[in-house]
C-alpha cells in the first residue's frame, strides 16, 4: 500500500512561508528606524518576500516533477536558512531586501510543494477536506507568528526573529528526513514544458479567475501585515505585543471558517462554500471603511474605538477568507493532475505576483492616514466578488 504523507507534516511545510512573514511584521517600525529606512522601503521588504515566493514557486514546482518532492523540500529549506542568516546580519535596507528574497525563494517550497504533495496523495472529496484541514491548521501560524514577533519587538531586538526562524527550519528538516514519504509517481507524470503548461493555463478562464480570487484574498491578508503594523502601532498607538496577540482572534476565526467549510463541502459543495466566504469577506470589508469614515468625520475621534473596529472586521474577514482560500485552492487545478507540480508552480507564480503587486501598491499609496487601508481592502473585496460571479456566468 502507498504510504500517505502525514497531514501535520504538510501543515508545517505549507506554514513555513506564513510563519516567516507574520513573525516579522510587528518589528517593521523598529526595523525602519534601526536601518534608517522609510516606511515605504520597509514595507517593500514584504513585497520582495512575496516576489521571491512567486519566482521560487515556478522553480520548485517544475524541478519537483523531475527529481521528486522530498529532495526539493530539503534543498529549499536549506536556502531559506541561508536567507535567514543574511537577514540577521543585515546592516542596511538593501541587504535586508536581498536576504528576504533569498529567504522567500527557499521557503516557497511550502507554497507550491505543500499543495502538490496534497494533490499527489489525495483526490476527490478527500482533497477538499485535506485543504480545509490544512487551512484551519495554518490559521495557527498567523497567531503564533505575530505573538512571538510582537514579544521580541517589545522585549528584545528584531534580529532575534531570524534566529527563531533558523531553529524552526532545522527542526523541520529533521522531521522531513524521517517522516515525509516521496509522493511523486513518475509513471503518471507526462512530459510537458513549462511554456506548454503555461499556455494551457492561460486560456483556462476558471484558472485565471481562481488565481485572481486567491491573489486578492491574500492581497488583503498580506497588505494588512504590511500596512497594519503602521496603522495599529504608529497611528493608533497600540503596543507591539498587543498588536501581535490580536492575531490570535483572527486565527480562531479562520479555524472556525475552515471548520464550517469542511461541513459545507459535504452538504452544498466546495464552490458554494467558497461563495459564502466571499460574501462574508465583502461584508467585513464594507463595514470597516464605513465605520472608520463615520468615526473620522461624524463622531469624536477615538483611537480606542478604531482599534476595536479594525480587530472586529479583521476577525470577520479572516473567517470568510479561510473559506475562500481552502476551497479556491482545492478547486483551481483539479483538471491538471498529470503535471501537478508544473501547473501548481505557474499558478503560484500568477497569484503571488498579484499579491506582490497589491502589497507594493499599498506601500506606494501609504500616506499616514487611517482611511487608506479600509478603502483599499474594500476595493479588493469587490474584485473578488465580481470574479466569483464570472465563474458561474
Amino acid at each position: 500500500m502507498r504510504i500517505l504523507p502525514p497531514i501535520w507534516m504538510i501543515v508545517l511545510i505549507v506554514g513555513l512561508p506564513q510563519f516567516s512573514e507574520t513573525i516579522y511584521t510587528p518589528s517593521l517600525p523598529e526595523i525602519a528606524s534601526d536601518l534608517n529606512g522609510s516606511t515605504t522601503e520597509t514595507e517593500h521588504t514584504l513585497t520582495i518576500f512575496l516576489l521571491g515566493l512567486a519566482l521560487g514557486a515556478v522553480f520548485w514546482g517544475t524541478l519537483s516533477d523531475k527529481i521528486g518532492r522530498k529532495p526539493c523540500v530539503l534543498i529549499g529549506i536549506t536556502i531559506f536558512i541561508l536567507g535567514c542568516v543574511g537577514c540577521y546580519l543585515s546592516n542596511s535596507i538593501t541587504m535586508l531586501l536581498v536576504s528576504r528574497f533569498v529567504q522567500a525563494f527557499g521557503c516557497s517550497i511550502g507554497t507550491v510543494l505543500g499543495q502538490t504533495i496534497s494533490r499527489d496523495a489525495f483526490s476527490g472529496p478527500n482533497l477538499g477536506k485535506v485543504f480545509s484541514t490544512i487551512g484551519m491548521s495554518l490559521s495557527v501560524f498567523p497567531a503564533i507568528g505575530p505573538t512571538i514577533g510582537g514579544f521580541i519587538a517589545q522585549h528584545s531586538h528584531w534580529r532575534n526573529i531570524f534566529l527563531v526562524l533558523i531553529l524552526f527550519a532545522l527542526l523541520l528538516i529533521v522531521f522531513i528526513l524521517y517522516k515525509l514519504p516521496e509522493t511523486l509517481d513518475k509513471s503518471k507524470i507526462k512530459s510537458f514544458s513549462l511554456l506548454e503548461v503555461a499556455k494551457i493555463l492561460m486560456v483556462d478562464k476558471r484558472v485565471i479567475l481562481y488565481g485572481i480570487i486567491i491573489g486578492c484574498t491574500n492581497g488583503i491578508y498580506f497588505s494588512y501585515f504590511s500596512e497594519g503594523s503602521f496603522f495599529m502601532i504608529k497611528m493608533l498607538n497600540m503596543e507591539p505585543s498587543y498588536y501581535g496577540m490580536s492575531f490570535i482572534l483572527s486565527s480562531v476565526a479562520a479555524i472556525l471558517g475552515g471548520s464550517v467549510s469542511v461541513r459545507l463541502q459535504n452538504s452544498i459543495g466546495s464552490k458554494k462554500a467558497m461563495d459564502l466566504g466571499i460574501r462574508i469577506n465583502l461584508i467585513a470589508n464594507s463595514i470597516f471603511p464605513l465605520l472608520v469614515l463615520l468615526q473620522y468625520f461624524v463622531l469624536n475621534f477615538d483611537l480606542q474605538y478604531l482599534i476595536y473596529i479594525s480587530i472586529f472586521t479583521r476577525v470577520l474577514s479572516a473567517f470568510g477568507g479561510c473559506m475562500i482560500m481552502t476551497n479556491g485552492l482545492a478547486l483551481s487545478l483539479v483538471d491538471y493532475k498529470n503535471y501537478a507540480g508544473t501547473a501548481a508552480s505557474i499558478f503560484g507564480l500568477f497569484y503571488y505576483c498579484l499579491i506582490s503587486f497589491w502589497t507594493f501598491l499599498i506601500g506606494i499609496l501609504h500616506n499616514g492616514t487611517i482611511l487608506l487601508m479600509p478603502i483599499y481592502f474594500f476595493i479588493l473585496s469587490l474584485i473578488i466578488f465580481f470574479c466569483s460571479k464570472k465563474l458561474t456566468s
